[in-house]
């Protein structure tokens, strides 16, 4: 068994939420102290045991696909790239073990993308990728998917690690849309578990990380960031990260847009953080209780991991907040304790200090994702950061989809100019 702590401010109200350490969740029968201050109202704790988890450890290895140079010349040139792949690749599955977001051992999925004799040591690279609703479309699953961005980093000789996510792909219960916790240990175990299938397959790896991620994946690689330098950074060293229109500052920016009564491109989102928030969180005694009729009856049932982002925006609002229920909009308006108030609070990622140099990617034309939630990101991370931190538009007035790609190449040159 291993044990986590959560804490609130309240003995009869109030969200659990984890609460901090010096080490990662679970703890393995340390001790754990508080480094917080204590309040004048008090802090109430409870102890929760938890199934111990081999974290990395390599369930399954599947031998997907290879690509020869050609195929990929073909597939960079369908998408207006014209880098000459270097490498063949060859793509697998894995299966490894992590932890959820109690820090109970769970399983999780994803894919690893390796030059084919590449004749000297490589780098990691993670990448890890936007909205997904339906399970089967996973990177381990979608052959057509953003597996293929690890797919063109291994034909420029990265190790190209795709992490699903907890709830995605081969891995069971729903997925923890946006909880930074989360994503963070499902990708930090995946690296774990690429490093173990590199050694088996004779591939060198030298002691350099790059991480990447665009949309949900800016915020999960922001959130993978800071759990590699802040737990394990003996393990593993982040040579340079360029997290991409993510939502660094949900309970600020993001929340004062989806309030601001604008029609959303895809007011899908926040049914999903709701469906997560509540599994994680339990913010009611059910995700129904939240939400107004007819939408308590026809939301719920579609977030089972089966339906996608267009089934489910078909059956929205375009004003997303009116979903809820007039009681829980009225004070998500204006009670700053409200549950989904403190677990957005829970997920910000823009209070830490780097060390690795950061370079975010965002357009300033985004309706999806305001680019103001890296405007936050970058003025508060420079404050504290030890290492140099950019914001870059590289497509001035692009959207949401049109920004990947100049965003991709950005950040591939960078890292490029970095490689050894």
């Amino acid at each position: 068994m291993a044990y986590s702590v959560q804490s609130r401010d309240s003995l009869v109200d109030g969200l659990w939420l984890m609460a901090p350490g010096a080490e990662p969740w679970p703890l393995a029968g340390a001790a754990w102290t508080d480094p917080r201050p204590a309040t004048e109202a008090g802090r109430f704790y409870r102890v929760l045991a938890v199934n111990a988890a081999q974290r990395g450890k390599v369930l399954a290895r599947t031998a997907a696909a290879y690509y020869a140079k050609s195929l990929l010349t073909f597939l960079l040139a369908s998408q207006g790239i014209t880098e000459t792949p270097q490498y063949d690749v060859a793509l697998y599955t894995l299966r490894y073990e992590t932890i959820d977001p109690l820090g109970s051992r769970t399983q999780a999925s994803g894919v690893l993308a390796l030059p084919v004799n590449p004749g000297r040591t490589i780098p990691l690279l993670s990448y890890q990728h936007g909205t997904l609703v339906r399970k089967a479309d996973a990177p381990s699953l979608n052959a057509f998917g953003e597996r293929l961005i690890a797919v063109a980093f291994a034909a420029a000789g990265y190790a190209g690690v795709v992490p699903d996510y907890l709830g995605m792909g081969d891995s069971p219960g729903t997925h923890p849309y946006h909880h930074a916790r989360s994503e963070a240990t499902a990708c930090v175990d995946m690296l774990r578990a690429a490093r173990t299938v590199c050694a088996e397959a004779g591939v060198s790896l030298n002691d350099q990380l790059f991480l990447c991620g665009y949309s949900q994946g800016g915020h999960a690689t922001m959130a993978l960031h800071r759990e590699l330098e802040t737990y394990h950074a003996s393990e593993f060293t982040v040579t340079a990260s360029a997290p991409m229109a993510g939502a660094y500052d949900l309970s600020g920016v993001t929340t004062d847009d989806v309030l601001s009564g604008r029609p959303m491109p895809n007011p899908y989102y926040f049914i999903y953080v709701l469906a997560s928030y509540q599994a994680v969180y339990h913010l009611a005694n059910s995700l129904a209780d939240l939400l107004a009729p007819p939408y308590d009856t026809s939301l719920p049932p579609l977030m089972n991991g089966l339906n996608g982002g267009d089934t489910i925006n078909a059956a929205m609002p375009l004003v997303a907040t009116n979903i809820l229920r007039p009681s829980q909009l009225e004070a998500f308006l204006h009670d700053p304790q409200h549950p989904l108030r403190v677990a957005l609070r829970d997920n910000d990622l823009y209070a830490w200090a780097p060390r690795a140099p950061i370079r975010l990617y965002h357009c300033s034309g985004d309706l999806d994702v305001p680019p103001a939630n890296s405007q936050v990101a970058y003025d508060s991370l420079r404050r504290q950061a030890q290492g140099p931190i950019l914001l870059i538009n590289p497509s001035p007035g692009a959207n949401h989809g049109g920004c990947v790609l100049p965003s991709m190449l950005g950040a591939k040159a960078w890292f490029d100019g970095l490689k050894r």
